[in-house]
Order: C-alpha cells, then sequence, then structure tokens
C-alpha cells in the first residue's frame, strides 16, 4: 500500500505524541545521589521502557564517616524535591552513606525519606541485602571502594544483616572523584582476587555505588561460579519493585535474570 508524504508525516508525529504520553505515563522512581550525578547509564540499560527516573543529588566530598554525617541533615530536603517533580517512590543512592552506622541507621534513613515524602522508600543497602537474601547467599566475599575503616563498617553492617563476611578487600578509596578512575576489567580482577581469599564464600558482593558494576556481574559469576550482586544495579531493582515492577534486567547477573 502507498503512503503519501502527508500520511507519512502524520503518522511518525502520532508515533512521537504516542511515545511521549507513554513515557508521562510510566512510573516514576527516585533517586538520591550523593553526589551530582544524572540518571546512571545503567538504570536506562536495565529498564529502557516502562519506568522513568529522575534525580536529586547530596554533596558528597569524601568517602568516609566525616563526610557521611556532612550530609545527613539535606536527605529529607531531596526527598521532598523529589515528591514534587512527581517521583512515586524513592532510592536513597550510595550505599555506605546508609550502612556506615549500623542496620538500624539504615532503617531510620528510610523511615526519615518515606516521612519527608510520604512515598515507598528503600536505600541502596537494603537493596544489596534484599539481592543477597533472594540468592540465599550467607558466606560472602565482599570487594568494595573504600578504605579499611568503612569496610569494617560494612563488615559489621552486613553480620546485623545475617551474613557471615569470609573476605572483605578494598581499593582504598577516599576522595569521591577517585571512584571514577576505576576501569571495568580491573575491576573485575579485583573482584576475582577477592573471592580467591574465600574460596568458601557462596556468594559475591561489590559494595560502592560509584563503580560501574553491572556489565560485570555476568563474567564475575562466571569466574567464581556463586551469585554475585552489587550497589547500583540491585539497588535499582530494589526501587522499581516498589512501583509494581519485576526488576528483571536478562543477562545482567543471576538474580536479575531469573525474575
Amino acid at each position: 500500500m502507498l503512503i503519501s508524504r502527508r500520511q507519512f508525516v502524520g503518522t511518525g508525529v502520532a508515533a512521537v505524541l504516542g511515545a511521549q504520553t507513554q513515557m508521562a505515563a510510566d512510573p516514576v522512581l527516585g533517586l538520591i545521589f550523593p553526589v551530582e550525578r544524572p540518571v546512571p547509564e545503567e538504570g536506562l540499560i536495565m529498564y529502557p521502557k516502562g519506568v522513568r527516573f529522575i534525580t536529586s543529588n547530596l554533596d558528597l566530598k569524601m568517602l568516609t564517616p566525616d563526610g557521611y554525617d556532612a550530609v545527613l541533615d539535606d536527605i529529607p530536603e531531596a526527598a521532598r524535591k523529589l515528591k514534587a517533580a512527581g517521583a512515586q517512590a524513592i532510592t536513597l543512592m550510595g550505599t555506605s552513606l546508609s550502612f556506615y552506622k549500623g542496620a538500624a541507621f539504615n532503617q531510620r534513613l528510610t523511615e526519615t525519606i518515606k516521612q519527608a515524602s510520604a512515598l515507598p522508600a528503600t536505600t541502596m543497602s537494603t537493596g544489596v541485602v534484599d539481592g543477597l537474601r533472594a540468592m540465599k547467599t550467607k558466606r560472602l566475599a565482599v570487594a568494595t571502594a573504600y578504605n579499611d575503616e568503612v569496610n569494617m563498617r560494612l563488615r559489621s553492617f552486613l553480620a546485623e544483616s545475617g551474613f557471615e563476611v569470609m573476605a572483605i578487600k578494598g581499593l582504598g578509596i577516599v576522595r569521591v572523584a577517585g571512584v571514577n578512575d576505576v576501569k571495568q576489567d580491573e575491576l573485575l580482577e579485583f573482584c576475582v582476587s577477592v573471592h580467591r581469599m574465600a574460596p568458601q564464600a557462596d556468594g559475591m558482593l561489590v559494595s560502592c555505588g560509584g563503580l560501574r558494576t553491572l556489565e560485570i556481574l555476568a563474567p564475575l559469576e562466571s569466574r567464581t561460579n556463586v551469585p554475585a550482586v552489587s550497589s547500583t544495579p540491585h539497588a535499582l531493582r530494589a526501587g522499581v519493585r516498589l512501583l509494581g515492577l519485576s526488576g528483571r534486567a536478562v543477562g545482567y547477573g543471576r538474580l536479575l535474570s531469573q525474575e
């Protein structure tokens, strides 16, 4: 069937308007980032349609307890901004920001966001714990971006959450900007080396929301033969599940692929 130029143009405009209408109808997940950051590429890769992301940023400078303390009071306002912008659920990104004072503190942060926004909320730390539990792991090898002090706090948080940390090692990064220097192949090799420290581990955690981990999940699982959970992908999974979605993203590790 022949289509006139006018019909073609009209069809194209209708398609664009239809796509815009669909985007406007998609549920909206608000992300509170510790640092200035747009919507993460991982989220757009995992969920290219069916959900829309919006962000609000804090001003974290250092991956240290003092650095985290400095931005805590800004979290409620960030949550309120996301609610005003149309968010229907909120995830606090930044694993160490939510685990550094323990499991009870992580829960209080969640409640603070819920109260400030009147929306369902979760944190990155809760997202990784949920992921580890879903994979029925108990004994963990943990690779992080952090220094020894933050690793010690992560070990305590994981113990409070019901896990045994068999080995934990960090890249020793303190300044937030240093996370951007970590290359994918180097990170994968580092994670594999941490697992070698604890071959009896039945799960792997890669912790730090600033590390790009989505694409290393499947290769890491292949090389260690245990399920792997990491900060940003599994925080996004937890967030979209608050919106009633499955969180499935096939090809990016066992948990994301199976749901």
